[in-house]
């Protein structure tokens, strides 16, 4: 058995499509405005994409950028200005923070109707008592790609969720347990983790533990959606070079699965397209406009 691979990239693109095609039919175009704090060159790149994916979706993209020498006071300023501003729909604060300052704390200023982030605790307690609101994008980002390969309806399917993060673990497993499917959460302390893996339908490794999960952790014929990425030492490119990978050792778990996401092109380009989703649910949300069912 070769895994059919699951390509994010095309999926993603495809929703980055029907939010533009959204956006084009509203009355006004709505406003993303990103902060970011300090010279951090990972967060920097990430920053640029969105902009730019936020501009080709035809939405406004507002850009706020502060130096690494910031105060807590300082960044919770610039939120309570965007908190303000009834032309901005989604506010989204870059991290990592520069060290010294509290994410947790400045997450919690976001008004929670423009946390398209979906990390307020708000945002997370509306998750958890399955009212509507705004979703974390990555886990969202999973959903949807499950959906893609195994087709709209994932009732009975057992979905195993190795990591128990407040950014991806948790998320996901409430997300598919609102999908019906009977939701395992596996970490560091569970007993016997492959065997527990094994029962999976629907594996999801996001621990950041390079190539983790082997072939035969995988029942066969199940979907494996690695969140995991991770950059580890790749010799045969030459002195000092890296490549990255899932927590999935991809290899040998294609040998068994039915379907497989791949690192890089997976999940990660999910998470953008899924910011913009949210992006035009929440300027929807806020000005009373129809929201399209976007998936």
């Amino acid at each position: 058995m070769t895994a059919i691979r699951i390509s994010g990239t095309e999926v993603a693109a495809d929703v980055r499509a029907k939010v533009a095609a959204a956006v084009a039919d509203l009355p006004a175009k709505p406003c993303l405005a990103v902060i970011l704090v300090g010279e951090d060159p990972a967060s920097q790149v990430y920053v640029r994409n969105k902009i730019r994916d936020t501009e080709q979706a035809g939405m406004v993209s507002v850009h706020r950028r502060l130096p690494a020498t910031a105060t807590q006071a300082e960044v919770e300023t610039v939120i309570a200005e965007l908190n303000g501003d009834d032309s901005v729909d989604g506010i989204l604060l870059q991290l990592p923070l520069p060290a010294g300052l509290d994410p947790d704390a400045a997450i919690e200023r976001i008004d929670p109707s423009k946390d398209v982030d979906g990390l307020t605790e708000v945002s997370a307690g509306r998750l958890s008592l399955g009212k509507p609101g705004l979703r974390s994008c990555t886990p969202e980002g999973c959903v949807i790609l499950a959906k893609r390969a195994l087709g709209q309806d994932l009732s009975g399917k057992h979905v195993v969720v190795i990591g128990r993060s407040i950014l991806v673990g948790k998320p996901a497993a409430l997300l598919f347990l609102a999908e019906n499917c009977t939701v395992t959460i596996a970490h560091s302390r569970t007993k016997d983790l492959a065997a527990v893996c094994r029962e999976a339908d629907i594996l999801v490794p996001a621990v950041g533990r390079p190539q983790m999960v082997k072939g035969d952790w995988v029942k066969p014929g199940a979907m494996v959606i690695d969140v995991g990425i991770n950059r580890i030492p790749a010799p045969e490119k030459g002195e000092g070079k890296t490549r990255l990978v899932g927590d999935a050792d991809y290899d040998s778990c294609a040998e068994v699965a039915g379907h497989i996401t791949p690192v890089p092109g997976g999940v990660g380009p999910m998470t953008i397209a899924c910011l913009l989703r949210n992006t035009l649910y929440a300027a929807c949300a806020r000005r009373g406009w129809q929201a399209p069912e976007i998936g």
